[in-house]
């Protein structure tokens, strides 16, 4: 349900509103009343509606200082009551991204046409603030815990090796040889303190420096691959998908 507020000084318009409209057959419910800009505005703060319905002239406060103190703040759909003689104010409402407006005495149908466009506005904002959030989650997201300290001295070896050399062709038998342990013995300590293989460590590193990339904006998309050490392009897709669930094109389409 999408939240109402009214704000209006005359009571009996605020009743005649809130009674003749099926608020549920548009999805709305209406959780509060004001009779001034001032009243408003702490309502607003307080219950953090979806659609916004003010009146221009009001005593203490009118609906444009309302607006123009809250719109942005809290990301709402607004529709405006305005006489004739508020004409020029309701243009002016339009720079402060009103749905609309309906002009008094209210006509109730006018109303309805006005609240559809208001519930089609809030349905952009939600899609919108969703894609905020997970574009968001895509530029903070980690393969790796960062934050963990290995104590064990193999382990932090390894780690190391990856970190200067992920963008070099890596298998288990270079780790032997550089440590001087068994690939079995490496491959157990590893798991054991991380909880995964070598490899799949190895193939997360490379992907969040990928991520990196990406963002960045400074590689192309068909080296990339190359430059994380995972190869030709295509393959460094399937990789990236496997870990992401999206392409790299597409991530880079959602976090540009």
């Amino acid at each position: 349900m999408y939240r109402v507020l009214l704000v209006e000084d005359e009571e009996i318009i605020r009743r005649g509103i809130r009674h003749s409209i099926p608020w549920e057959d548009y999805g709305c419910s209406v959780v509060g009343e004001a009779g001034d800009g001032e009243e408003g505005i702490r309502m607003i703060a307080e219950l953090h509606p979806d659609i916004v319905i003010t009146d221009i002239n009001m005593p203490v406060m009118d609906g444009l200082v309302m607006l123009s103190e809250t719109k942005l703040k809290y990301d709402y759909a607004a529709i405006i009551l305005t006489g004739y003689s508020e004409f020029e104010y309701a243009k002016e409402a339009i720079r402060y991204g009103v749905s609309g407006y309906v002009l008094k005495p209210l006509n109730m149908k006018e109303m309805k046409e006005v609240l559809e466009q208001a519930v089609l506005e809030c349905k952009n904002i939600s899609y919108l603030r969703r894609r905020n959030q997970e574009e968001a989650e895509l530029k903070n997201i980690s393969l790796l815990e960062t934050d963990k300290e290995y104590q064990d001295p193999v382990v932090r070896n390894v780690l190391e090796y990856i970190a200067g050399n992920y963008m070099n062709k890596i298998v288990l038998s270079d780790l032997a040889g550089e440590l001087h342990y068994s690939e079995r013995y490496i491959g157990q300590r590893f798991q054991k303190a991380v909880g995964t293989t070598v490899i799949e460590y190895l193939n997360r590193y490379r992907i969040q420096k990928a991520l990196a990339l990406i963002r960045e904006g400074t590689v192309p998309l068909s080296e990339i691959g190359w430059e994380v050490g995972i190869g030709e392009y295509k393959y460094f897709n399937h990789v990236f998908k496997k870990y992401m669930g999206c392409s790299a094109k597409e991530y880079q389409q959602m976090t540009g």
